[in-house]
């Protein structure tokens, strides 16, 4: 049996405070004009184009948040801020935190989503402003590359592989199966605007001979191939349900036979009510997009069948759903 809140756990989910702090931090870039050695109040105030005694409101609350150090009047960043929150730092996400900040206005309109049904938005960030959202991209590029060669092993296929990475941002997945699998060629379909990203880190990774760039609306436009694997990875939760179907189905004939097609998401539980991040991530969706959803592993298992797959598996919980088409007589 679960244990029962505590008021003061109640209390802290419904503080907010630190978390617009350090928003606000990131879009002042206060980590980077503290890079370096420590600024006094004064300093980190001119550095940054702040007003001093309100600026240093702030300062205090981000070193009891231990994201800065005090000593004296005098301040610096953390280990974990320098490392992360310094804009020049190779491991820098706070593009990631500017992308949150950007939706903090929708956030307060949740009320209004929930009584009336209607979505606040008709467009989602990346689309308003893409170069956030290429920004973005790279940080999700660097923390995937930790997780995409043991996802791309754990397929285990056979090679040669003709590999579609379907709305394939960055070109992180195909990068990460190329490097797995030595035949492996790849193909990464997205939006014009996505793909001078994606040009970047596949030379970057030395695979521009084994990887091509394929421009273009997934919805509409002709994806290739044929291919024996296509892999959508956290792209469904942006589309309604009848779309996702449909384009289920699209994949289904751009597949070799016995070609997979691998849905890669975050998808809640039967009853809907796990897993907890899956679930606050559901309405997160419903305020910043203006048709997406988080779907259930059913759903997805659904979409294939009626596509015609031949054969459906749920390889990992609330996460992978693999397709493999049959053989034409």
């Amino acid at each position: 049996m679960s244990r029962e809140l505590s008021l003061a756990e109640i209390f802290q989910l419904g503080y907010y405070w630190e978390t617009k702090i350090l928003l606000t931090a990131v879009r002042l870039d206060v980590f980077s004009a503290l890079d370096g050695k420590r600024k006094t109040l004064s300093e980190a105030a001119d550095r940054i184009g702040a007003h001093a005694p309100t600026l240093e409101l702030l300062l205090n609350a981000l070193v009891a948040m231990r994201l800065l150090e005090k000593d004296g009047d005098s301040y610096g960043n953390s280990m974990a801020a320098a490392t992360h929150l310094v804009r020049n730092s190779g491991q820098y996400i706070g593009h990631l935190l500017l992308l949150h900040d950007a939706e903090w206005d929708n956030w307060g309109k949740l009320e209004q989503t929930i009584r009336t049904g209607q979505r606040a938005v008709d467009r989602h960030v990346f689309e308003t402003d893409p170069e956030l959202g290429r920004n973005v991209l790279a940080v999700l590029h660097r923390i995937g590359q930790q997780s995409g060669p043991d996802f791309a092993k754990r397929l285990q296929l056979s090679e040669p592989v003709r590999f579609l990475d379907l709305g394939g941002g960055a070109g992180t997945n195909a990068i990460a199966f190329c490097q797995a699998y030595p035949e492996l060629t790849a193909t990464v379909f997205d939006l014009p605007a996505t793909l001078p990203l994606t040009e970047r880190t596949v030379k970057e990774a030395g695979l521009e001979s084994r990887i091509a760039l394929r421009p273009g609306d997934f919805n509409k436009d002709k994806l290739g191939g044929p291919y024996d694997v296509v892999l959508m990875s956290d792209i469904l939760h942006y589309q309604d349900f009848a779309t996702n179907a449909a384009l289920v189905k699209r994949v289904w004939t751009h597949l070799a036979p016995g070609g997979r097609l691998v849905i890669k998401d975050r998808f809640l539980n039967e009853t809907g009510t796990g897993p907890a991040w899956t679930t606050a991530f559901a309405v997160h969706i419903l305020i910043n997009t203006e048709r997406g959803g988080c779907y259930k592993t059913a759903d997805a298992i659904q979409w294939m069948g009626e596509a015609g797959f031949q054969t459906v598996t749920e390889l990992e919980p609330s996460a992978v759903v693999q397709g493999v088409k049959g053989y034409e007589a």
